[in-house]
């Protein structure tokens, strides 16, 4: 039994250490942050104008679209790093498998594409 402690004290140590550093950057500024507020910096927008619309706006589908399409390609990559890591293991059927799958989504980028999808007009 003592051994199977000394071998997860590198964890408990290293757990601590994360809680103590976590601790100390979630209190820190707290500690030696500059307080001196102004009406300015206190209001709702610091950007330099008051809120002209309702917060519940509509908003272009445009900006969905390029959000699908970043997931989409984000977790291609995501399924690319282990294909390539075990690519040996893989074999044949692992290789075709893999074009299929880019085929498809080059095929669905394309139809993006042609659509208009990614213009900004």
């Amino acid at each position: 039994m003592p051994e199977l402690l000394v071998d997860y004290l590198p964890l408990v140590i290293f757990i601590g250490v994360s809680l103590v550093i976590a601790a100390a950057l979630l209190v820190a500024p707290f500690i030696i942050a500059y307080k001196n507020p102004d009406p300015e910096k206190l209001s709702a927008y610091e950007c330099g104008f008051n809120a002209f619309d309702d917060a519940r706006m509509k908003f272009d589908v445009r900006f969905y679209l390029v959000s699908i399409l970043f997931i989409i390609f984000d977790l291609e990559v995501a399924f690319l790093f282990p294909w390539a890591v075990a690519f040996k293991e893989v074999g044949v059927f692992g290789f075709w498998s893999m074009m299929t799958f880019l085929g498809v989504l080059t095929i669905g980028f394309v139809y993006e594409w042609r659509k208009g999808a990614l213009e900004w007009d």
